[in-house]
């Protein structure tokens, strides 16, 4: 995983991650404020053309940064995709959506992945009925999320189901606002954030 500032992270490889939850979408927005890639050439640089290997490298790098993932992480997913009959691309997005992580984001429980990262293990979190540290813990059809209720009157957990009113839950997961509970009801259904096809080949070589 890049290290790093996260937004100078998505200057640099000039996408917007939304890595920084709702401060991505207020005008305090690095690639807002400053929509070029971050060095001392500033607003002024331009940006190069990639060779076919180098837009390979700039996919990989979104997607370890939008998903928080480590390159050995990233690529026990791929192995475990190839051996889909789904097609190597659609299976591994699907296991990237399916991590725990991803999921309490996809529900509104946290702002970014990041932050779901840091609720689950600080332990605000039970799946299934049992409390779980594992941020990437593979979610299946079936399975409940919810906040511990001993966690439901600390920091921001304690506005979160007004919050969660207006919040756009994706089809694939059920969510009660009363409860702070989700639920996967199915196959994760999104589009690619990013150009997935070139993630593939990367790792296909």
């Amino acid at each position: 995983m890049v290290k790093g500032p996260k937004e100078k992270k998505e200057r640099s490889l000039g996408e917007h991650l939304h890595l920084k939850g709702d401060r991505c979408n207020s005008p305090k927005c690095a690639m807002v404020r400053k929509p070029y890639k971050p060095g001392q050439h500033g607003p002024n640089g331009r940006r190069k053309q990639l060779s076919d290997f180098g837009r390979q490298v700039a996919e990989k790098q979104k997607f370890k940064v939008t998903y928080g993932l480590h390159e050995r992480t990233l690529r026990r997913l791929f192995e475990r995709a190839e051996e889909s009959q789904k097609g190597t691309d659609r299976e591994l997005l699907e296991l990237m959506e399916r991590r725990l992580d991803n999921a309490l984001f996809r529900l509104g429980f946290a702002p970014s992945r990041s932050a779901a990262r840091a609720i689950v293990v600080q332990g605000h979190i039970i799946v299934n009925g049992r409390k779980t540290r594992s941020p990437g813990y593979e979610m299946k059809s079936g399975d409940v999320i919810r906040v511990r209720e001993e966690s439901r009157s600390k920091g921001a957990f304690r506005e979160l189901s007004e919050k969660l009113k207006e919040f756009d839950v994706p089809s694939w997961l059920a969510l009660d606002i009363n409860m702070l509970e989700g639920k996967v009801v199915g196959d994760p259904q999104v589009e690619p954030p990013f150009e997935i096809n070139l993630l593939v080949e990367s790792f296909s070589k």
